[in-house]
């Protein structure tokens, strides 16, 4: 079997020396949280529905923001709740969504808010590939996609207090609800 060194750069992840987390909780850099808010201004009142251990709501805390923090699993933070059983929402949403099904995830966090509001996830930027989502951005184009140009990660169990690096490159991609035309692409960082 070739050396794990080889994947490492191109990004696999299925070369690797331990077990992926079984619900896909990688937890946010709150550094990218804060490059986002350089860029992007929201509604005041933000739904995180995929919190894990509150990276994310608390960084917007911070900054100003009424943060409503829920997961589907009990991870010691915000309230207990599965995304799909809000069905309405007034004002934007933040979050990282599990990548397994984050379409899943996107598509109804962009059916329960008002038109004009925005959703932003954290995603690998290989979400911009695929034939099902490339059909769903011609009629749902991201507003905006902010690329790291230096690699941010997502830390298994949330542990940024150690040295790190990422092989995987990822953004913030933004949608305002009712958003039609070409998305623009921005570098952060």
């Amino acid at each position: 079997m070739p050396s794990r060194n080889v994947f490492t750069p191109l990004g696999a992840a299925n070369i690797s020396t331990y077990e992926r987390e079984q619900n896909d909780f990688y937890a946010t850099d709150p550094k990218a949280v804060k490059l986002l808010l350089q860029e992007e201004t929201f509604d005041h009142n933000i739904l995180e529905p995929m919190c894990g251990a509150g990276h994310i709501s608390d960084t917007l805390k911070e900054a100003g923001y009424d943060v409503s923090s829920s997961d589907m699993f009990d991870r010691g933070y915000g309230n207990v709740k599965n995304i799909f059983d809000i069905d309405n929402w007034e004002g934007d949403i933040i979050s990282n969504p599990p990548y397994k099904g984050a379409l899943e995830y996107i598509k109804h966090c962009m059916n329960i808010i008002p038109v004009g509001h925005k959703i932003a996830m954290f995603l690998k930027l290989l979400f911009l590939e695929g034939k099902e989502r490339g059909q769903w951005f011609k009629e749902n184009p991201p507003k905006t996609i902010y690329v790291a140009r230096s690699r941010l990660a997502c830390m298994r169990g949330g542990d940024f207090s150690k040295n790190y690096s990422s092989a995987v490159a990822y953004a913030w991609f933004v949608w305002q609800k009712g958003f039609k035309g070409e998305p623009v692409i921005r570098w952060i960082n």
